[in-house]
């Protein structure tokens, strides 16, 4: 390497380190929650308008937004809350021109609908792995590219890209929500690299286990029950866990910060470091913890809600705070 390529590379590495937290910016002006109907995305979307945001709500089903904007209206600018699959490029791009017509060019993209599917790897198909990688790959792909020529134009905007731990450390039983998540944060971190020139602040969210009450809207297959103990108890225990309010809140302020990552809770750094330092013992704790889980077998590659997968040990005190997550942010219809 020339003297000059070295020099320009350390200078680089410089503006790099010193523009891995930005200048605080207030979450004003108007945001985007893709999948905020429910979960994370609709604490999200609650926290932003906390903050002063004239904020925008997407989901695919139309009575769980609705159920959401009525539980986000009241004081401040009115939520918009428009139905669309993330799945189709065509409606992320009516959704983008209809929340411009409604309430003006968007300051925030927040990438965050999801999908779930839980098993063993001899259980998955193709089509589950299209899936992950349409919901989690292509659709903030897609959005971003939507929101990004008015950004650049105007020198200006926040990307919040929610990946997980998944991208970070692979995990069993997991592997389409991992591939696609990993694929999230590879092109995340390099969409921020080459945005920043233009003002544009881009974070990569990576947290882990978060009590929403997702579990129940989750997908399951192989023995569909005991991936749905194991998966829900995790999800809700204390220690394992993290309070969904609390990580809405610090998501926020790390993009308001234009922070490049992060991770949630602060714990999780611990096996990503491991992961990236020491692989092979990381990748021999994987293998244990896979033993440990269901063995093929049961509905085989056939797809179970959480829900239709109920069990003696979950719903049970071991899941009581997922349960209560679960009434308390959209997860479940209220009874009439």
């Amino acid at each position: 390497m020339s003297a000059r390529a070295l020099a320009g590379f350390a200078l680089g590495l410089g503006l790099g380190v010193a523009s891995g937290v930005s200048r605080r910016t207030p979450a004003s002006g108007t945001v985007l929650v893709t999948g905020g109907s429910r979960g994370l995305g609709l604490l999200l979307a609650r926290e932003y308008r906390r903050r002063g945001a004239r904020v925008a709500i997407c989901a695919r089903d139309a009575a769980e937004l609705e159920r959401a904007k009525d539980a986000l209206d009241g004081a401040g600018p009115p939520i918009l809350a428009v139905p669309c699959d993330v799945t189709e490029r065509a409606q992320i791009g009516e959704l983008v021109a209809m929340v411009h017509q409604h309430f003006g060019a968007i300051d925030t993209l927040v990438n965050n609908a999801g999908w779930i599917q839980v098993g063993p790897a001899e259980h998955m198909e193709d089509a589950d792995y299209e899936r992950a990688m349409r919901v989690h790959f292509w659709g903030p792909l897609w959005a971003a590219e939507a929101v990004l020529p008015e950004m650049r134009r105007r020198r200006h905007g926040r990307i919040v890209n929610i990946a997980s731990l998944a991208g970070l450390v692979p995990v069993p039983h997991m592997l389409p929500y991992t591939a696609s998540k990993s694929a999230l944060v590879g092109w995340s971190e390099g969409l921020r690299a080459e945005l920043a020139k233009h003002g544009i602040r881009v974070t990569t969210v990576c947290p882990a286990l978060l009590r929403t009450g997702s579990p129940r809207n989750a997908e399951f297959k192989g023995r569909h029950r005991a991936e749905y103990t194991w998966f829900s108890v995790a999800d809700s225990l204390p220690g394992l866990s993290m309070d969904a309010e609390r990580a809405a809140r610090r998501i926020v302020r790390g993009a308001e910060q234009g922070r490049a990552r992060v991770v949630a809770p602060l714990v999780v750094h611990v096996p990503v470091i491991a992961h990236a330092v020491v692989p092979g013992l990381a990748h021999g704790v994987l293998s244990a913890l896979d033993r440990l889980l269901p063995r093929a077998g049961g509905a085989g590659a056939a797809s179970h809600k959480g829900h239709d997968s109920t069990t003696r040990w979950s719903p049970s005190w071991l899941t009581v705070l997922n349960e209560r997550a679960a009434r308390r942010y959209n997860e479940v219809a209220p009874s009439p």
